[in-house]
């Protein structure tokens, strides 16, 4: 199972943006080549076919343009991943979740049949105008078509972040993040409690399908000690309702959530210890907590690259016991797709306020750049990921990069932090002098303008891709088993 989410509310961010970011990241012996696109209002279907489970869809005839990051080969599906559409919505899909045996007998999931991670964002987010929105328009779709696989979802808009998460074949629920804190994801059904009194009156900040609280009566799915009417609990226990806790969590997703909480908020009682609140193998890890500090891009980045640094786990430690190395499943993988990370600043203009910043292969190693989303077509050096590898392509070559320096930690550790340094701080100040210019000359062609601003920041890119793959080469080049000291012409 795949992916790691982090979700902060605007209030918990830097600069009062909502942000919302995940990794995509393949099942265990495989890659996915990545790309980020475009889609176009005529180049969006309107009956829409799944590869995998060959269910059909129609689809509106008024579709918004929207950014996405596909698979390079479609042979599987399209697999959209993450995008913002023309009305600044974003749609992050998917978090693979987990269920127990209780719900999957009460409402299977389909064999076969039904929508799944491959199809979500292009049936529902050209065609959305608010985050809440798109937590409805899924709703349905997932009750009407059904699922065959348990999926967490994210919607945003420039107020709100929604996280949405599939309960069995048919059924649903999302909470609304509040805006001061944040929300970490790994594979596993990660909502703690839920509000069925506000889910079944007004609905400001929980949401449902709306036979839930019946499903959970009727197939006896309340776990509290003293259960009662399920419309009247409003700290329902959703993680022991439609939950797992098996062993198998305890090496591959409660450590993520553990130590992306360990990051954000320092000073929390989490670390490896008989006395902490919360160790990697906790079952109740907070899905949300108010931040220590704001929640900045580099925090974001830092949070998805993590490899357990400062702990007996990691995979690159020097020191320590060497059989904990590597025991627990790091965010940072080898099978890191891409990273997308979605912001709507409320201090700028609409028409600049959506940013997505994408990095390519294994997050330990590569970097992440900001790309403005309000526009037709992006550069060719993140939309180019041909099926054979070439340095041309910021898929292949950060994925280049990854495999050199892996094998070479310590001696590429020095040049990779300075490449990564290096793009976050030029991407940073590219967009400060970008959208200043913006709102100082008012372009007369918006959409031109942040193309050729694109084409710039992607150059940048690739001139510091290029120069630290040509160091990693060295260092790897140098550090060859066949190496000798004697040398001669």
């Amino acid at each position: 199972m795949p992916c790691t989410t982090l979700l902060v509310g605007k209030k918990a961010s830097w600069d009062g943006s909502t942000m919302m970011a995940r990794n995509e990241d393949a099942f265990a012996g495989n890659f996915e080549a990545k790309r980020m696109i475009v889609v176009r209002p005529e180049d969006q279907p309107r009956h829409y076919v799944s590869v995998l489970s060959k269910v059909e869809i129609p689809l509106e005839d008024t579709p918004m343009r929207y950014t996405a990051v596909p698979n390079a080969d479609l042979s599987k599906g399209i697999w959209g991943e993450a995008g913002i559409n023309a009305c600044n919505v974003a749609m992050s899909a998917t978090e693979t979740i987990t269920s127990n045996a209780r719900v999957q007998g009460a409402d299977p999931i389909l064999k076969g049949a039904g929508i799944g991670e491959e199809d979500m964002v292009t049936i529902v987010l050209p065609y959305i105008h608010t985050a809440r929105e798109g937590v409805l328009r899924l709703g349905k779709l997932l009750e009407t078509y059904g699922t065959y696989e348990m999926n967490g979802i994210g919607f945003q808009d420039a107020d709100e972040i929604w996280w949405m998460e599939t309960i069995g074949g048919h059924h649903w629920m999302a909470r609304r993040v509040p805006d001061d804190a944040y929300v970490v994801m790994p594979n596993q059904q990660g909502i703690d409690f839920f509000d069925f009194v506000d889910a079944m009156g007004e609905k400001k900040d929980h949401l449902c399908s709306a036979d839930l609280p019946e499903f959970v009566r009727k197939y006896h799915l309340d776990l509290s000690p003293e259960g009662g009417a399920v419309e009247e609990c409003w700290d329902f226990d959703a993680r022991a309702a439609f939950g797992s806790r098996e062993d198998a969590d305890h090496s591959y997703n409660t450590p993520r959530a553990w130590t992306m909480e360990r990051y954000l908020n320092p000073h929390a009682n989490l670390w490896d210890g008989p006395d902490a609140d919360f160790r990697p193998t906790s079952d109740d890890i907070p899905w949300m907590r108010v931040p220590e500090k704001k929640i900045t891009v580099e925090d974001i980045k830092r949070v998805l690259s993590d490899h357990y640094q400062g702990t007996p786990y990691d995979p690159y430690a020097k020191h320590g016991d060497p059989s904990m190395r590597g025991a627990l499943r790091p965010i940072g993988i080898n099978r890191n797709n891409h990273l997308a990370l979605t912001v709507l600043r409320s201090d700028v203009p609409e028409e600049i306020m959506g940013v997505m910043w994408l990095a390519m292969g294994s997050n330990v190693f590569n970097a992440m750049i900001p790309l403005y989303a309000n526009v037709d077509k992006v550069p060719e050096y993140v939309s180019f990921t041909p099926k054979n590898v070439s340095t041309d392509s910021f898929y292949w070559v950060s994925r280049l990069i990854g495999a050199l320096a892996d094998a070479h930690f310590s001696a590429c550790a020095s040049p990779i932090e300075r490449y990564q340094n290096a793009v976050a701080n030029r991407g940073q100040a590219m967009l400060v002098k970008m959208d200043q210019k913006y709102m100082d000359e008012h372009p007369e062609n918006v959409t031109e303008y942040l193309e050729s601003c694109n084409d710039q920041i992607a150059q940048m890119a690739r001139e510091e891709t290029d120069d630290v793959l040509s160091k990693v080469l060295y260092q790897a080049s140098m550090e060859m088993k066949n190496g000798f000291a004697r040398s001669d012409c």
